[in-house]
């Protein structure tokens, strides 16, 4: 059986109240995690207070200690488990942007902060905003952004985590990806 198969199987287990699937799925899942964490971390300068491990374990944490969880499938749980470590990344940022005196660190475009890794947590916590903005205007587009570059899944399973087709994610994605730069332009101008 195919890993990610084995993924759903046993969620879908710990989803039915068996908690020896959690045991068994923890070794599936922990090196996937590990590896999108490690990527959120990349080049941010929050990374010397806050190491990939920890935000998998407080992510894990956060996951298990749902009284019933309602995993549909592999994707469902890595979106879910994204959306978590976005939770966690803009709550150190806070904490680290709260700490510092002035804390006036400039925000920065959607595209820059992605490809350098959200450097600095006042860029986490831009892109927070402009997220939480967009989730008023279109919620499957924030989604979708939180899957693709929170989750790290790809075109595929989006679209099957999300049951739409592969090009409509391409098409909302690239809308979202274009509001989110105007939305974190200009607020970068003010």
């Amino acid at each position: 059986m195919a890993i990610s198969e084995e993924v759903t199987r046993l969620l879908f287990e710990w989803k039915n109240g068996n908690q020896a699937a959690v045991d068994a799925l923890t070794p599936l899942i922990y090196q996937e995690l590990r590896r999108l964490a490690a990527g959120y971390l990349f080049s941010e300068r929050a990374a010397a207070t806050l190491q990939p491990t920890a935000l998998v374990h407080e992510a894990f944490i956060r996951l298990v200690s749902q009284d019933i969880p309602d995993w549909q499938n592999r994707a469902h749980f890595f979106g879910v488990a994204a959306h978590l470590m976005r939770q966690i990344l803009v709550d150190h940022a806070r904490k680290q942007k709260s700490a510092k005196r002035g804390g006036g660190i400039p925000k920065m475009p959607l595209d820059e902060a992605i490809v350098s890794g959200l450097e600095r947590g006042a860029d986490m916590i831009a892109l927070d905003y402009a997220l939480t903005a967009l989730t008023k205007i279109s919620q499957r587009q924030c989604k979708i952004i939180e899957l693709r570059f929170f989750g790290g899944l790809n075109v595929e399973e989006v679209a099957q985590a999300l049951q739409i087709s592969p090009a409509t994610i391409g098409r909302e994605q690239r809308l979202a990806e274009a509001w989110l730069h105007r939305e974190m332009s200009r607020d970068c101008a003010t």
